[in-house]
């Protein structure tokens, strides 16, 4: 099995919630972590907190400063940042539909082409985006989220076949309902309490941000080289009917 000491991973959104897990995860593996979200001070600690190599203070909607802050030299991405808005589509600001184009689908193309050449020359890679059970079976009210979060099924297929000969691997995990602070504004937003929304969930419970870190950690080792071009749901049964 391939050592981890000196593979370097960044985690985009890991301030807080699933991208801080699966950043403090990967530290306890053993491997060199840097951290990226727009707030320095939350970022700051953060690091701190989970024993982050670094960290790097850049706005993810602004794509042009993304080539300027973050370097290209990266074995494993984590392309964690993302942002949800519930709106019926008629209602949909145009604010909102530019942020999210630009964080959810944008940005981690222009991260992932920005670290790619790096793994090719070290014949090595591993790239990992979440994307959510919203892009698999849809959520009414939440049609811009669900057309983001969709791209990354397309994205990893198409990446995967085309980095498959350099021993770089590509892949989504589609979380359900997380327990995160993201979520539980979203239940706040929507139609639904948090009652209700848990009964609508074949487990009856979250998923916790833990459990996707696992996987992370699963995905980016030697053991997982054959997996590539896959979209996983981790959602406790949300896709299953």
């Amino acid at each position: 099995m391939t050592s981890t000491k000196n593979k370097k991973a960044l985690v985009t959104g890991a301030s807080k919630g699933i991208g801080k897990a699966i950043a403090s995860t990967l530290v306890n593996c053993g491997y060199e972590v840097y951290i990226c979200s727009r707030t320095e001070s939350v970022l700051s600690q953060t690091a701190q907190e989970i024993g982050a190599s670094g960290y790097f203070v850049c706005d993810l909607t602004d794509t042009g400063t993304i080539k300027q802050v973050i370097p290209s030299e990266f074995d494993i991405l984590v392309n964690n940042a993302g942002d949800y808005v519930y709106s019926p589509v008629e209602n949909t600001k145009e604010d909102d539909i530019k942020r999210l184009l630009s964080l959810n689908i944008e940005a981690p193309y222009v991260l992932t082409s920005l670290i790619v050449p790096y793994m090719k020359e070290q014949k090595w890679g591993r790239i990992v985006n979440i994307g959510s059970i919203s892009g698999v079976v849809g959520e009414a009210n939440a049609s811009l989220y669900s057309m983001t979060k969709s791209s990354f099924t397309g994205f990893s297929k198409a990446l995967a076949l085309e980095l498959a000969q350099d021993n770089i691997t590509v892949n989504t995990i589609n979380p359900g309902w997380v327990e995160t602070e993201l979520a539980n504004n979203a239940v706040n937003d929507s139609d639904f309490t948090y009652e209700e929304e848990i009964e609508m969930i074949p487990q009856r419970r979250f998923i916790q941000p833990v459990e996707i870190a696992n996987l992370v950690k699963y995905i980016v080792s030697e053991d997982a080289k054959g997996m590539t071009g896959q979209s996983i749901s981790l959602c406790a049964g949300l896709s299953a009917g």
